[in-house]
This record gives structure tokens, sequence and C-alpha cells, in this order.
């Protein structure tokens, strides 16, 4: 059998369905370790072009690869329920029980993965199932609360809504016709059964149950098998290979380069990492017993970036590899800044105010940057910082690195009961360029932990600690440290209605400081080779993004055709396009709205399936008011509709 030719290789479950994999490599004469990447995104047209960059290198390095779709979705069996699941997981076990019995497998299996496929591989590993020997882990999570794509620090993200949006269009698209001859009928039952999965997140703001399964922060130890962990520090998913270091009581390994959301070797900005290369050196260790010096690779290789002017969009982050051998780094010192009257630095009374002004936020960036079109990074943070409450330290003698995550403790009082505590590290330039360097959200309800909302009491002071996202910056001489405070930030974040204003007191910054004296320059392997060409380009896409107020809104609205491809080996064709539009009266944070609209399609030959999807989020006083249409088109003729709306109460709302 040659390295690609089984593209359909069906894999049974304990309940009788199958799930479709593609695999590389397979060779029942020689039995080979296997490499499982599990998703819901459609190998056959949703990550085609993504896998040949990988699977095709690691099974010429002797892997059996697998790219499996998970049940309900691309060419699987069975019906999708929800994320991350328990029959998700308990797919993902017998699927690697399976792979690893099979007499073209040795028996050892690594599982790698990104965001979603980056989630489970954790989560399954915590299950331990029999054959799973390692893990790969990529921009993903420890807690499927506090930080993650639908709540951070108990705010509801408007990724949340963005999500439900993006996720409803892609699994409710049919199997590729060429293999599954019932293609239509398996489309027309995953269109009548699909969950309302924004109102399902919706439902649970608090951290309770829903939220604690598949957060392996809930038990680290279950966790027995290697893990590395890769990040980016413009990913929405900073933060998981610090709390794995910290937390996993085995083997853990770190790197977090300069990237956005995607693979590191196709990541931005550049640098780019081998990430095949950088794998193989994992799995030759641990799936093959290969002596590859992967024991020895220092705690955490990160990048560590110069501070440089603010941009929307970078094609090259300039800095620097270091690393570091330990984690927590015994290089890394914390240096406590208190908040004054005078800003930074000295702690002196002083009584001021993070007024509300709905605006504050439109400088933040995409929380999943990945590389689609133009401004998806932080923005100048200038006029984000006129609409907040900021401190600012003197201008720098020396160099100063930043690595780890800061933290504020804020003394503080609200004039309403709901309300936000934002907190953004800037780098300030003499020119007055704020750049941002972390962030970090927490719904003042949760100050006591994330399982039970305790409403403020007006006028009454607490004191709060915010743990910032993790970074590694270094700022210039000259330049100087802004911290600043805003009790909202939309469009980032659904805020709490009332216009909650902040009376701050009292506060210290704490910095994680590295000193870079002594810090050696790891090995990377830093130039991934041209993979050859998979898809040609029909259409070019196009994607516009801007601000504009009109009837009492300002509204964010964002414009991106995806264009259409079609994939050179099988000949099937597929298209996207999606609108986005923020809004909110920039005089009340109680009058919040958002819509997305959704257009995808598949062709091949003279078969066209394409659906067409809009929600809407409404956020008043007492509750978030969801709605989604769902249309299924085949060719021209309308075969499927549907329609859901939900009024969610909003915690913390008066009861009627």
């Amino acid at each position: 059998m040659s390295d690609d030719d089984e593209h359909d290789l069906r894999i049974p479950m304990r309940d009788g369905i199958t799930l479709s994999a593609r695999i590389w490599g397979m060779d029942p004469t020689n039995p080979k370790p296997a490499i499982l990447e599990i998703l819901p995104y459609r190998k056959r047209d949703g990550t085609a072009a993504r896998d040949a960059t990988m699977h095709p290198r690691f099974a010429a390095l002797g892997y059996a690869c697998l790219r499996v779709d998970l049940r309900g979705a691309g060419e699987s069996e069975g019906l999708f329920d929800d994320e991350y699941s328990e029959q998700e997981l308990t797919d993902i076990e017998d699927t690697i029980t399976w792979i690893s019995d099979q007499s073209w497998c040795t028996g050892k299996v690594g599982i790698q993965g990104i965001s979603w496929g980056g989630f489970n591989g954790l989560q399954v590993a915590a299950r331990r199932p029999r054959g799973l020997a390692a893990v790969i882990t990529l921009c993903s999570t420890v807690d499927r609360f506090a930080d993650d794509i639908h709540y951070k620090g108990g705010c509801m993200l408007a990724e949340n809504l963005g999500w439900h949006a993006t996720a409803t269009s892609w699994l409710t698209m049919p199997p590729d016709p060429d293999l599954v001859a019932d293609w239509r009928a398996i489309w027309l039952e995953r269109l009548q059964t699909f969950p309302h999965l924004g109102a399902i997140w919706s439902r649970h703001q608090t951290r309770d149950a829903y939220w604690k399964h598949g957060s392996i922060c809930e038990d680290f130890a279950a966790i027995e098998v290697p893990v590395l962990a890769i990040g980016g520090w413009h990913d929405g998913y900073r933060n998981t290979p610090a709390h794995l270091l910290a937390g996993l009581p085995g083997i853990a390994k770190a790197i977090i380069g300069p990237w956005n959301h995607k693979y590191p070797h196709i990541a931005t900005p550049e640098p780019r990492l081998d990430y095949v290369a950088e794998a193989a050196r994992w799995w030759d260790h641990w799936l093959k017993g290969e002596e590859t010096g992967v024991a020895d690779d220092p705690a955490a290789r990160i990048y560590l970036m110069d501070g440089i002017a603010p941009a929307t969009a970078y094609a090259h982050r300039p800095g620097r590899w270091v690393a570091l051998q330990d984690w927590p780094a015994k290089e890394i010192s914390q240096t406590a800044l208190p908040l004054g009257a005078d800003g930074l630095g000295e702690a002196t009374p002083f009584s001021r105010v993070a007024k509300s002004v709905p605006r504050h936020g439109e400088c933040c960036g995409e929380y999943f940057p990945f590389g689609f079109g133009p401004g998806e990074l932080p923005d100048n943070q200038q006029e984000d910082d006129s609409r907040a409450l900021c401190f600012d330290g003197p201008p720098l003698e020396t160099p100063l690195a930043i690595v780890g995550a800061p933290t504020v403790e804020i003394t503080l009082s609200a004039d309403q009961p709901r309300a936000q505590l934002v907190a953004r590290l800037c780098d300030v330039a003499p020119d007055g360029a704020s750049t941002l360097i972390s962030y970090g959200l927490l719904n003042l309800a949760f100050r006591n932990g994330f399982e039970v909302a305790e409403p403020l009491t007006t006028g009454q002071p607490v004191t709060v600690t915010l743990a910032l996202d993790q970074c590694a910056y270094e700022l210039a001489p000259g330049h100087c440290l802004r911290l600043a405070l805003a009790p909202s930030y939309w469009p980032f974040a659904f805020p709490e209605p009332g216009n909650a204003n902040l009376t701050v007191t009292a506060g210290i910054l704490t910095v994680p400081c590295l000193d870079t004296s002594n810090i050696k320059t790891p090995e990377m392997q830093p130039n991934p080779p041209e993979t050859a060409q998979t898809h040609t380009q029909l259409r070019k896409g196009t994607e516009t993004k801007g601000w504009n107020t009109n009837e009492s809104y300002r509204t964010l609205t964002i414009i991106a055709d995806h264009g259409e491809t079609q994939d050179l080996s099988h000949g099937l064709r597929n298209s996207s396009s999606v609108q986005e539009r923020w809004s909110i009266n920039p005089e009340s944070t109680d009058d919040v709205k958002a819509t997305i609209q959704w257009d995808r399609a598949l062709s091949r030959g003279d078969i066209t399936a394409r659906t067409e999807l809009e929600t809407t989020l409404i956020a008043d006083e007492t509750h978030f008011r969801l709605s989604t249409s769902l249309r299924a088109f085949e060719g021209d003729t309308c075969l499927f509709e549907r329609d859901w709306a939900e009024d969610i109460p909003r915690l913390g709302a008066p009861i009627s």
C-alpha cells in the first residue's frame, strides 16, 4: 500500500457506528507506531490542505498517520451532540485502542492536535486509554470555563456567539458524495438533529459540572503520558503551556512562539518552526524508543518578542528564542509596582474612577487571529487608553523583559451590583504609541471563585486579584509600562449591564521579570520545507473590516469572502463567506447586539450542497436573546429549514 491511498478507512465504535479516517503510511508487512489527529473539521475539505503539510512527512519518517473525522462530521457516521462530550471522548478511546490492535501498528499511539484536537488529546490522555503513549497539544486549554472561547474570567466572550455560528456552519454540511452513497439522507438527519450550541453554552454561566467535564485542571495527575505543549503569543490560548508545566506531575515540555492560531510551520508572524521535524523528535523518543534528546530539552523554549510599534498584522516579529531549563524559571523574579496618585511605583493615597465607556475595547483585536485578513491583532491602544483609568510607570533606564503572567491586586468599589474588571498592560513609546503586552478579564461576581456568583454591594470596597495572560515581551529603554483599567471590553466580551463605574483606591501590579544575562539560546527547527500544492484557487477571497456609527449604534462590521478552492487529488470544490456585525449603544452597556451570517458550499460534478446560517444575540439587562436560522440547499432547491429562538436569563439579572 502506498503512503496515501486510503481516504475512507472505517474504524468501528463500541455502539456499531464507524468513523472515517484518512491514513498515510499504513503497511501490514511493516508495523509502525501511529499518530492520530481526530477533529470535526472535515478531512476531505476542511483541513485537507493543512494535513498535506504534515502527515505525508510523518509517514515518510516511519509512522502510520491517521486523520479521523469525529462522529457526525465529514464522512463519519452517527450524530454530533456537543464539543468534548462523553460520546466524543469515548469514541476517541475506542479509536486509539483499535489502532493499537491493528497488525500495521506496533501498539504505540501518539495523539496530536490544535485547538479542538489539542483539547480532546489532553482530555483523552486523562482517561488513560490502552495504547496511548504520548501527546502533542497545540493552542488548547486546561480550563473550559475560565480560559476558553466561551468565557474568560467569567465574562462571556463575543466568540461564544462566533463559535456557535462557525461550528454550526461547519458541522451541518454533508459527507462527500464521492465516498458516501446515501450522503443526502445523512445530511438531512444531521440538519434535523443538530443542537442549538450557542444556547447550551450560554445557559451555563458559572463553572458548573458542564464545564468541569473535560477541564483537565480538575485532576492534572490523571495524565501520565509525556506531553509537549505548543502555543503562540498571538493566539487566544496563551496560558496552557505554563499551566501544564506547573500542573502535570509527569514529563511536560513547552514551546511558545510569536504565532497565531495555527500549526507553527504555517503560522504568522514569522519566524516559523518546522513542526514536523520538532514533533518527530518527540514521537521518535516516546513511540520508537530512540534517543533524540527530548528528555533533556529545557522545560520551556520561548520566543521573547521585542517591543515594537503596534500594528494589526505582522509578517515577522523581531525577538529571540530563549531556553528556560525549569518552570517556574529561577531566572524570573516578581517585581511589585504599587499604584499611587502619580502612577506606578509608589503607593501614595488616591481615589480615581474607571468610568463606564461602552466604546472601550475598539482597539482589542480578535480572540483568534488566523491570518485570514487584515486587522486581526490589537491596534494602537491609545484610543482605548483614553477611555480607561491609566497608571503609568517612569521611563525605563534599561531593557525590561516580562516573561510569565502579570497580576494585579486592586481595591475598588462599584456603583452597580454587576460589573467587570478589565486590565490591560501596555508598552508606551516616547511618541505615545501604546502596544498591548497582556490583558485579563474578571466578572466581579466571581471575585471569590467561578462556581458561585456573588453580586457586589454597591459602594462597598473589595480587593480582587486578576491574573493577566502569559506573555514574553521586552520593553526598550525610554519606554514605560502602563496599566489600564476599565469596567467593560466590547466587542471582545459582552459587557455587564448597568453602566458600572469603578472607584479604585489601591492596587499592586506584579510583573514577572526575566534576567536575560545568562539565558541560553536553544536550537530550533526554523525552516519548514515547501510542500507540494494540493489545491487550486478557483476564486480569490476578500476581507474588509471597519467601524461605523448609525441608528444610535457603534458597529464593527467584518465581511470575509474566503473564495473557492478545488482539491487537486479528488476534485471536491468548497467555498464559504461570513459577515459579522458587532453593535453597542455608545451610551449604554444595556444595549448590545451581534449578528453573524455564514454561507458555505461544496460541489462535485453536478452536485452542489450549501447552507445559509444567520444567528443574532441581543444582550439586555435581563436576558441573552439568541435566535438562529439554518437553510440547506441542493442546487437551487431548499431541502431544509429550521429556526431556533431562546431567551436565556443572565447571571445576576433581577427576578421579575
